[in-house]
């Protein structure tokens, strides 16, 4: 047999990387504490987390989770058709049903997992994906696995939006965000319903950054809008606001049973751990009553505290109500720089660039949390004026 000779030195895609000035590494955290952060004997002031209501590191959490592990222990011991499913996950998953406003909900072991798993299983090579062009890369990735063919319209661009509704073939599913992660701002979804449902298309809407957050209860933007019913699919994660890990699907209870037969990401995923499922389902209550209310409203404040900072040093934000506020700064090389300097100066706010955004639109991505004090936000003016002044 002739041998192979074949090379798997991958020194230089690592070189190519760091070339590019595209390399990144891992910094772990020694301590977390609310949006206090510390490490090798530093301290930060954290502005990057998505743990928007402040709930991951909450009195409420820790006992919900220290009563899950004290009744239900580690893992779950199996996949969810095997032998993995316990009574806590299906009352999890009414409950998250009874949020959405839907017939039944499905939950996943991530976010991503729900996109892997939601649209291959729903659409094929004879269908159409029409995709905002800033959609979250799950939502990409999904669309790809499933063989459908892909049309992407400019971000939030209507007219563009309606001409390829009127030309795609088969099933159509468009797909947005409703919050989108790296602009803040919000997709128009009460005209993309409108044109989804004139076109006969089935509407996908990614809550991730908008669950929790906003509309009645924190059930998201659609639901502010009043256009939930409307939505055919809710994929949303349970590791931003609420402050845990995982995902679900919302929908009618005839696509949550083609998905438990059809969603490789689930079928063949062990189920999350119990006690997991219990802390959620107490979270989760919690969010949809008043200490929810009393959350989105400190939120806001802060939100608006920030906008105001950053305006007074000419920063525009996005005019959506999110948590998410980028500050725009163009070359990788310069917000990584600025990124360093608020590093030294007590702020955790890593840099954001290609290609998680376009080249050119490196950026600081600000994200505020409830628990973020009026002093902490105040300091991070000062710090952002004073830095970028130095850069010029």
């Amino acid at each position: 047999m002739e041998e192979r000779t074949e090379s798997w030195d991958i020194t230089p895609q690592l070189d190519e990387l760091r070339a590019q000035g595209l390399w990144r590494e891992l910094r772990p955290l020694d301590e977390v504490n609310g949006v206090t952060v510390r490490a090798e004997g530093r301290e930060w002031i954290n502005f990057s987390s998505n743990d928007y209501l402040g709930l991951a590191q909450s009195a409420e959490m820790k006992d919900a989770l220290a009563e899950g592990i004290s009744r239900y222990g580690g893992g779950s011991g199996a996949s969810r058709l095997v032998c993995g499913t316990h009574r806590v996950h299906a009352a999890l998953e009414e409950a998250l049903a009874d949020f959405k406003r839907t017939e039944a909900a499905l939950t996943f072991s991530s976010g991503f997992a729900v996109a892997l798993g939601t649209i291959p299983a729903l659409v094929g090579p004879t269908d159409t994906i029409i995709l905002d062009k800033l959609c979250h890369a799950s939502l990409v990735d999904a669309a790809r696995l499933s063989g459908a063919t892909i049309r992407v319209f400019p971000h939030n661009h209507l007219e563009k939006l309606e001409r390829l509704l009127q030309t795609a073939k088969g099933r159509v599913l468009v797909v947005t965000e409703s919050i989108f992660s790296m602009d803040g701002d919000a997709a128009p979804l009460r005209e993309i319903a409108e044109l989804k449902a004139r076109y006969g298309a089935w509407l996908l809407v990614d809550e991730a950054h908008g669950v929790g957050v906003l509309g009645p209860q924190g059930r998201g933007l659609a639901a502010a809008l009043g256009v939930d019913q409307q939505v055919d699919l809710h994929l949303g994660t349970l590791s931003k606001a609420f402050g845990l890990s995982g995902g679900y699907l919302a929908a009618s209870r005839q696509v949550i049973d083609l998905l438990i037969n059809r969603a490789r990401s689930f079928i063949y995923s062990t189920a999350p751990p119990v006690h997991l499922a219990h802390a959620m389902g107490v979270i989760l209550e919690l969010i949809r009553n008043e200490r929810g209310d009393a959350l989105r409203s400190l939120l806001r404040g802060g939100v608006e505290q920030t906008q105001s900072v950053l305006s007074e040093i000419g920063i525009a934000s996005p005019p959506a109500p999110s948590a998410i506020l980028p500050v725009i700064l163009g070359e990788a090389s310069h917000a990584m720089a600025i990124s360093a300097r608020l590093r030294e100066a007590g702020f955790l706010i890593p840099c954001i660039r290609y290609p998680t955004v376009a080249r050119g639109s490196a950026r600081l991505r600000i994200t505020l949390c409830a628990v973020h004090s009026a002093p902490q936000i105040h300091a991070l003016g000062s710090a952002l004026r004073e830095t970028l002044g130095t850069q010029g």
